[in-house]
């Protein structure tokens, strides 16, 4: 079976394939594959192997994406492959991001999708799981589908992308949850084999320079990101680069994959990364696995009423009005479902 020609690559003065769609540029000889275990060099040709198929398909409530401010109440198709092109030791997610164990997929075309997600009264679809970047090409033919269907798109993603890439691959994205690891380099460096620059210049370039909606997802482990330095700092670029109304998601670890000699986030910790967050200015502040009603509450910036809860994933009200704060005004920066009348 000959797998189909990937997009940004170019072959360097030895012949060898260089793949342009993350900041690795890794350069493969012959029958060599990435970082990511999906693309590789076949026939001095970059290949995909992961278009046209997924490793599972399932509906979920939005908010477990997390999206918070994007259509809450509402379901989404979730699907995946395998690989990525981070090396985090503690992916909870790992059994799909760490494999290159292309048995695991079922074919499923863009046109599966949509009848399913269509079928199944979903808004959108969201390509999660594992790292969406690394199948980009597959992601944006069914993203094209969804939008001729009238479905929206999410990327849940580790936002790891090459600036020449960058921009097609969101052009096909309505929203995204981008998981910032952590706030160092050496972090990044340590924990995820990656660097922190080229993530924020995905986030810059999502919020200055698109109408993609942008929620920030970071995951609080002991030891390794949650110093009270690293979280006002965080909070700080969040605050001063992004604009203070880019919803945050601060959430607990649990041991996994390589990193089980810590323990799980006590939510004290939660607590005070969410006081660090609301200091520096940040208006929507959310706690992740762990089960707290005021951690999952939206609430007006301005008059401090209570506008959206949830039980979980679930939604349990919403008083918003066409936006806005049905108590002061104030707009909620966001992409709401208009009231009914």
């Amino acid at each position: 079976m000959t797998l189909p020609v990937a997009r940004w690559w170019h072959l360097d003065e030895n012949g060898r394939v260089v793949c342009e769609l993350c900041p690795r540029s890794c350069t493969l000889a012959e029958g060599q594959a990435g970082y990511c275990g999906v693309r590789s060099n076949a026939g001095g040709s970059l290949r995909t192997a992961v278009t046209g198929s997924t490793s599972g398909l399932s509906v979920d409530p939005i908010e477990k994406k997390p999206l918070y401010h994007f259509l809450p109440g509402t379901k989404v198709l979730s699907f995946g492959s395998v690989g990525c092109n981070l090396g985090c030791t503690f992916c909870q997610n790992w059994g799909l991001s760490q494999t290159d164990d292309f048995s695991r997929l079922q074919a499923s075309s863009p046109e599966d999708i949509v009848r399913m997600a269509l079928a199944q009264r979903c808004s959108g679809v969201a390509f999660t799981y594992n790292e969406p970047i690394i199948s980009a090409e597959y992601c944006l033919e069914v993203a094209q589908a969804c939008h001729e269907a009238g479905l929206k798109t999410l990327a849940v993603t580790a936002g790891y992308i090459s600036g020449g890439a960058r921009e097609a691959f969101f052009q096909g994205m309505d929203a995204t949850n981008v998981d910032l690891k952590g706030f160092s380099e050496a972090f990044y460096r340590d924990y995820c084999r990656a660097r922190l620059r080229p993530v924020l210049e995905t986030l810059e370039y999502l919020v200055q320079e698109t109408h993609v909606w942008t929620e920030i997802t970071t995951l609080l482990i002991p030891g390794g990101n949650d110093s009270e330095a690293e979280l006002e700092s965080l909070s700080t670029w969040v605050a001063d680069r992004l604009g203070r109304d880019v919803p945050v998601h601060l959430s607990a670890f649990h041991p996994d994959f390589r990193l089980l000699d810590r323990p799980g986030t006590p939510f004290s910790t939660l607590q005070r990364a969410k006081a660090i967050a609301r200091s520096k200015g940040l208006n929507y502040v959310y706690l992740g696995n762990a089960r707290n009603p005021e951690g999952s509450t939206t609430f007006c910036p301005s008059c401090g009423e209570t506008l959206i809860t949830r039980d979980g994933y679930n939604l349990t009200s919403n008083r918003l009005r066409d936006g806005a704060c049905g108590a002061c005004g104030k707009v909620i920066l966001g992409v709401f479902q208009k009231a009914q009348k």
